[in-house]
């Protein structure tokens, strides 16, 4: 089966009726774990922004306390995980302020947790990465917004 283009498919869904739409909505989440989070953060998310972030922050935060710390193969992976789930939730928002401060929050954390980037060159390319995703976000916001973003990354020694 082909996938109708996104023109099409707005097209179509704006001819639906209330009722229909739901019944579709609802069918969409039961397929997909993606689908129901993307939907959750649209309705019940999207309208505080800074309680998604507090949210999102507090949960790696979490993750960063019971990861495995017992060997460096172990360290990379359940960062890697956190990042999977940072870059999720920075997919759900479409913010770039929502992106920075995330992706400053984690590598301020992986800084603060003394993890060993010198004994790995994994570890040391997945927070350059971070890195450098937060100066490409920045590079796309207002002066004034770049010009914060990029004084916060100097005080916390990321830049």
């Amino acid at each position: 089966m082909k996938a109708a283009s996104l023109a099409d498919i707005k097209k179509e869904l704006s001819v639906l009726d209330k009722p229909k739409l739901l019944e579709l909505c609802l069918r969409l989440t039961k397929y997909k774990k993606e689908n129901k989070e993307l939907l959750t953060y649209l309705i019940f998310e999207s309208e505080n922004e800074t309680r998604y972030i507090q949210t999102i922050k507090d949960e790696i935060e979490h993750q960063m306390n019971i990861m495995n710390r017992a060997s460096v193969y172990y360290t990379k992976k359940s960062l890697r995980k956190i990042i999977r789930y940072l870059d999720k939730c920075v997919r759900y928002s479409g913010k770039k302020e929502t992106e920075v401060e995330l992706r400053i929050h984690f590598c301020e954390l992986v800084k603060e947790g003394k993890f060993p980037l010198w004994r790995s060159r994994v570890l040391t390319n997945m927070y350059e990465g971070q890195i450098k995703k937060i100066n490409k976000a920045i590079s796309g916001m207002h002066e004034d917004l770049q010009y914060d973003y990029i004084e916060q990354l100097k005080s916390s020694n990321l830049a």
